[in-house]
């Protein structure tokens, strides 16, 4: 089966938002988020509840929890398979932030201007 590509988005500077955010988690939730991240390559828009829910707009968020901590990826979708992580948090509300949310569409929106 064809898996999804998996691609850091990043900045015009150079910043790479959603690596630098799984390199920041203890060593116990970067495994459980990898594990989940490779879910996603394997299964893309067919991975749901609980590892994966969109949000908004097509962004999406890869849900990661290891004991009491919850942390969060969001990525969206573009042509071809190909799966953009955008920025990630650690979940310490109900509901996840909307600038969180918003980033992840300005992330979004650039990926696309540069790219054309």
């Amino acid at each position: 089966m064809n898996e999804y590509n998996t691609i850091f988005y990043e900045t015009v500077d150079g910043k790479i938002p959603a690596k630098e955010f799984l390199l920041s988690l203890d060593y116990d939730m970067r495994a459980k988020m990898i594990r989940t991240l490779e879910m996603l390559q394997k299964n893309g828009p067919a991975l749901r509840e609980p590892h994966s829910k969109e949000l908004e707009d097509g962004i999406f968020e890869l849900r990661a929890k290891f004991g009491t901590n919850i942390s969060r990826l969001l990525y969206f979708y573009d042509e071809g398979r190909v799966v953009l992580l955008t920025n990630g948090f650690v979940k310490k509300t109900q509901k996840t932030p909307k600038q969180e949310i918003d980033l992840a569409k300005t992330y979004r929106a650039d990926y696309y201007a540069r790219k054309e």
